[in-house]
């Protein structure tokens, strides 16, 4: 959940259970044994002198947003489309500011007035997403568990399933060629 710095509303984007680990993990300063894939991002700008000035979710389109993320190379500006998730998770680890774009945040935003209304915002997003009769695959479970590792902080559980997770993909990959 995205907050205004000055103002009370928030902007709930739902995300993967990857991101959101990403972004949990960069915001506890948790190292992870490997480095995750937003962390080679950070890495390979950082080894090409590019530095990541802002992230802007600038558009909403049929339910999805939409992001920018603007950096400067050799003194010129550029912008990569992104997922927000990814811009957002790129954001927190180089320390870069996120920006929602008004027309996104007049159209999406939610006003909040205090902690329990973002509590309560927090879980009604939550329950906009699939339950797990729904999900029903061995792989759609293990990414919700995921997600609950992440929320209950426990990275190492976490870790274990998005290995197992990808192990998993890759199976499905490999299958299908």
């Amino acid at each position: 959940m995205l907050g205004e710095v000055e103002g009370n509303r928030r902007l709930p984007i739902i995300i993967g259970a990857f991101e959101a680990q990403a972004i949990a993990l960069e915001l506890e300063k948790i190292q992870p044994p490997r480095p995750m894939t937003h962390d080679l991002l950070r890495d390979t700008f950082e080894a090409v002198d590019v530095d990541v000035e802002e992230v802007v979710i600038d558009e909403l389109r049929e339910g999805t947003f939409f992001a920018k993320i603007r950096y400067r190379h050799d003194g010129e500006e550029h912008r990569l489309d992104s997922r927000p998730s990814d811009a957002v998770a790129l954001a927190v680890r180089v320390d870069a500011p996120i920006f929602v774009a008004p027309a996104v945040l007049d159209e999406a935003g939610i006003v909040a007035e205090d902690e329990s209304d973002i509590s309560s915002l927090a879980e009604q997003a939550e329950e906009t997403s699939p339950s797990e009769e729904e999900e029903g695959t061995e792989l759609e479970q293990m990414q919700k568990q995921l997600e609950e590792a992440v929320e209950e902080e426990d990275y190492e559980r976490a870790a274990e399933l998005r290995d197992e997770i990808q192990r998993l993909e890759q199976e499905q990959q490999q299958n299908q060629n």
